[in-house]
């Protein structure tokens, strides 16, 4: 699992917050389960999960620096 949360979704660590919503919304569209069919379904899945946990801590600013500072726990 990459653990670079700005690589996960496309962004640079300097993107605003509307880049990084503008990405997430393309990834979850692109990678949303329901889009896909068969083995393509289970990546698919587990893309999305990943692009949805980098959006959820990177969307909300107190996240997002303690994220920048500390990383991942």
């Amino acid at each position: 699992m990459e653990k670079d949360l700005y690589k996960i979704l496309g962004v640079q660590k300097n993107a605003s917050q509307d880049e990084i919503k503008s990405a997430f919304r393309k990834l979850a569209k692109e990678h949303h389960p329901d889009r896909h069919q068969g083995e393509n379904k289970k990546s698919a899945e587990e893309k999305f999960k990943q692009v949805a946990g980098a959006y959820k801590i990177l969307s909300e600013p107190d996240t997002r620096k303690r994220y920048d500072a500390y990383g991942l726990d």
